[in-house]
């Protein structure tokens, strides 16, 4: 079954673009796999050009979903498609237009509280596990949002140059690049509670890369500077370059494959506490967990689930929808272990990587030097730097133009919903 865009919307993204035919949704990602992708800098022309790109990707994206897809939020650490499209236009008003257009007229006066996500200094908002409630702005009046909110920016940029704004636009653009991923995780995870399995697209099954590598890279001990620096956007908790020491080490070339992990499963892996930490075995045992998420076993043979639909589990693909805990129970159970964000870093110029997150580990903590900017933008990175382990790489889901070696993912030790793999290291 192929979900069709639904026809109420169609004008609507008529107004933004016209679609190929034999478009695929897969376009979108299909230069992510190319590792060592750097973020782009921009000349005020190209600045409304990647603006104008950014916002037309976040719509496309939602082109094959039906109406009933944009809501449910069947869990608390996924957002409805309606929210991901609404929130990535609130950014642009409540942190651009309204400071810098005078006499800005905001859309809706709701819809600050409704689709602000954290920033408790601009004010209250809605509960994070209330998101797939809201029914009412429909899914046309986001998609009007989008369109009243796009045209202001434009109009903004066409004027007077401003390098306040300019920054504030290119952070703006990171955003929603980040959401664009987050739309695509939430959207699999939306859909992998139906039982039916249903499509997003025939070609969008994003979890059947294999490995182009093998062996091991050594690294000699030394003192090694981590950190960003240079042209180009990158987010604050990767400033603050520093020297670190490491000891001498070896990392593969090559992820974790699903037959890999099979061998761990087939092995009792998941039901040996000796391979785990004790925090991760309490979170097997308290929620049942005995394979990756969207496996299942049918008639003894391994499937999961895809936004293409349910498929078998290919041996020789990249594991994927792995949580740290069972990252580190499997480099255990192979007698190794997971590198730390610094050593992943310093050895990532000699690795192929972007197909999958990496877990790292490294809990997820400031920089020498590292301060919480002043104002709503300063919520957008330090206050989470606690409970939280790295990642580091890229997806098949990242938006392009959207990583960088020195980039730093972070999530709490137990999700497994992102395009997570497991790097070992000895």
């Amino acid at each position: 079954m192929l979900v069709q865009p639904i026809t109420v919307c169609n004008g609507i993204w008529h107004n933004y673009f016209t679609l190929s035919e034999n478009k695929s949704s897969y376009d979108l990602f299909s230069s992510t796999n190319n590792y060592n992708r750097v973020a782009y800098t921009y000349s005020m022309q190209d600045l409304i050009t990647e603006f104008n790109k950014t916002r037309k990707r976040s719509v496309l994206l939602s082109q094959p979903l039906y109406k009933e897809d944009f809501i449910p939020q069947p869990v608390d650490f996924v957002s409805p498609p309606k929210w991901h499209l609404a929130h990535n236009t609130w950014f642009f008003e409540e942190m651009i237009l309204k400071k810098f257009v005078k006499d800005y007229k905001e859309f809706d006066a709701n819809f600050c509280f409704l689709f602000n996500s954290y920033y408790q200094s601009i004010g209250k908002r809605s509960q994070r596990n209330h998101r797939g409630l809201i029914t009412r702005p429909g899914v046309e009046e986001v998609m009007a949002y989008r369109k009243y909110v796009d045209e202001a920016m434009n109009e903004l940029l066409s004027g007077e140059d401003n390098p306040e704004v300019n920054e504030l636009v290119i952070l703006g653009i990171n955003h929603e690049q980040q959401h664009q991923e987050l739309f695509m995780t939430d959207l699999k995870y939306i859909l992998s509670c139906n039982p039916i399995h249903p499509v997003y697209d025939t070609h969008f099954n994003l979890v059947n890369d294999e490995n182009t590598e093998e062996g091991w890279v050594t690294v000699p001990e030394g003192i090694y500077e981590i950190g960003a620096e240079g042209e180009g956007f990158k987010f604050d908790n990767e400033y603050g370059r520093h020297k670190v020491y490491l000891q001498d080490f070896a990392i593969s070339k090559s992820l974790v494959t699903n037959a890999e992990y099979i061998e761990f499963i087939n092995a009792g892996g998941y039901d040996d506490f000796r391979f785990w930490l004790d925090e991760g075995w309490s979170w097997r045992q308290e929620n049942a967990i005995s394979q990756p998420l969207y496996w299942q076993k049918k008639d003894g043979k391994w499937f999961y689930y895809t936004l293409a639909g349910l498929q078998p589990v290919n041996p020789k693909a990249i594991l994927s929808h792995i949580s740290f805990y069972e990252a580190q129970a499997y480099a255990t159970w192979r007698g190794m272990r997971l590198p730390t964000e610094h050593e992943w870093e310093a050895a990532s110029r000699q690795l192929e990587w972007g197909k999958r997150w990496e877990w790292t580990y490294s809990a997820y903590l400031p920089y020498p030097g590292f301060s919480i900017a002043e104002g709503a933008v300063g919520e957008y990175n330090g206050k989470f730097m606690i409970n939280q382990m790295v990642l580091r790489g890229a997806s098949v889901a990242t938006a392009e133009g959207h990583s960088r070696n020195t980039y730093r993912n972070f999530f709490h030790p137990h999700y497994q919903w992102q395009y997570s793999g497991i790097r070992l290291a000895k």
